[in-house]
């Protein structure tokens, strides 16, 4: 079952070429302007980062520019070539960066943050947890049941928030996936408290770490939605040692005790595995909620398909490769809202688009600018256009860079799980409702892991009255 990206990033070609021959050093780069004294480019970050992060592509030379997070100098890789030279072909000359280093307080050292050798040993571990036959076996049944679930509540008429309803059913399937059963009071509170401590995370990223000891709400906020998320897995992995349930494996907790981490490393893991699959999931699933009421055509091909395939039988795993239409409506959505921003911090002298960058400069890069360049996707690549994944259409352009879950060692763990919940969501949602756009009402974007919507009413309507 092919779950992964529509396809390998090309590696020449597809952006502004590199013509430096030799390498030379960063005061070749160029700085963005606009930046403040003492603060750089940090208000322009807070005030709009999706327009500020669109706009570096214009000042950057041979795919690099230079920004400012307070005093500290961050060089943002803009085209295909810088990113994948970060994060495949020089890989092993970089580590997680300041966005990292930041990032422990709220998931500690778990994969996402690990480096180097702890990487390997956790991601050797952790594979098999998310092979296609795990997700076939322990997973997709649960994620079905889950989707129906979340339907069956919903009423005629009835108006949703649906960013808060996807984000329900991404915490529910993970939670679910991690610990088998949870309770409504914990659901409730990673709710409650996740959105707080990611939307102050990039914040606190782009601010000097002194700051973050300033007794001031926003940390204060931050500290305390901290401790409420590790204190509910703290308690679920005590509960199921006390409960001499170590040699469950139904759950990726039962597989985490099996492989004889300390508990603050199963924590560590357990809270990456929580936090970044309920986050992201749930901001594509509203998105694409959005896009499909914006766009009839392309839900009226989606649910075709669906009942095609389907016709009245229930879905099953099985089904998820066969949903192609489905799969591009999904594609296009995580292509527009992909990853904000992330940061990598060289190791050793390192050359990349033809400069040499010293031992711990920061580099920076974001997926959500990179996929909405239109020397890469064209003249609408601002626009919604599933189309543009269809097979033919490769074909004949050139397969289309697609970076969302990353590349290389890195890559996320989590992809094939996140295509097959949303897959199946979607597909058991679709057959007998349609959500629809309040009139004139226009989303606003939120910085967090993606791109997020603040607020999606929505009213529900059945497929077949």
């Amino acid at each position: 079952m092919a779950l992964g990206g529509p396809a390998a990033p090309r590696l020449s070609g597809d952006a502004v070429t590199i013509a430096a021959t030799q390498s030379v050093g960063v005061q070749s780069i160029p700085q963005a302007p606009g930046a403040w004294p003492l603060l750089g480019h940090v208000p322009a970050l807070a005030r709009d980062p999706f327009t500020f992060l669109l706009s570096l592509r214009e000042h950057a030379s041979a795919g690099l520019v230079r920004i400012q997070l307070g005093t500290l100098p961050v060089y943002v890789a803009t085209t295909t070539e810088t990113v994948t030279q970060v994060l495949v072909q020089k890989a092993r000359s970089f580590e997680k960066g300041r966005f990292f280093d930041r990032l422990r307080a709220l998931a500690g050292n778990g994969l996402a943050n690990a480096d180097n050798a702890t990487h390997r040993k956790s991601r050797r571990l952790m594979t098999p947890m998310f092979s296609n036959q795990r997700i076939a076996t322990s997973y997709a049944r649960m994620m079905l049941a889950n989707a129906r679930a979340q339907a069956a509540a919903w009423k005629p008429g009835q108006e949703l928030d649906v960013h808060r309803e996807m984000a329900q059913y991404a915490i529910a399937t993970v939670a679910r996936s991690l610990f088998s059963s949870v309770t409504p009071e914990v659901l409730d509170l990673v709710q409650r408290h996740l959105p707080i401590a990611l939307d102050k995370l990039l914040k606190r990223a782009a601010s000097p770490k002194l700051l973050d000891r300033l007794p001031v709400r926003h940390n204060r906020q931050f500290d305390a939605a901290v401790a409420q998320l590790n204190a509910v897995i703290e308690r679920i992995i005590s509960d199921r040692r006390r409960a001499g349930q170590t040699d469950q494996h139904d759950d990726l907790l039962g597989l985490l005790l099996a492989t004889g981490m300390e508990d603050v490393q199963i924590r560590d893991e357990a809270s990456t595995l929580f936090y970044s699959g309920a986050e992201t999931t749930g901001a594509i699933l509203a998105w694409l909620w959005m896009y499909l009421a914006r766009h009839p055509e392309v839900q009226d091909q989606v649910v075709a398909q669906i009942q095609e395939t389907l016709g009245d039988r229930e879905m099953t795993i099985a089904d998820v490769p066969r949903l192609t239409a489905l799969r591009r409506a999904l594609d296009e959505v995580i292509r527009l809202h992909g990853v904000t921003f992330l940061m990598r911090r060289t190791t050793e002298p390192v050359e990349i688009g033809g400069v040499e960058l010293p031992q711990g400069a920061e580099v920076g890069f974001s997926l959500y600018a990179l996929h909405r360049d239109p020397a890469l996707y064209g003249d609408d690549a601002a626009q919604y256009n599933p189309d543009r994944w269809l097979p033919e259409r490769q074909e004949q352009s050139g397969r289309l860079p697609f970076l969302s879950f990353g590349a290389g060692a890195h890559k996320c763990i989590g992809e094939a799980f996140a295509y097959t919940e949303a897959t199946i969501a979607m597909a058991t949602w679709l057959r007998d409702w349609k959500l629809v756009a309040e009139p004139g009402h226009a989303p606003k974007q939120v910085p967090s892991a993606v791109s997020r919507p603040d607020r999606m009413p929505m009213t529900v309507q059945p497929r077949h009255p």
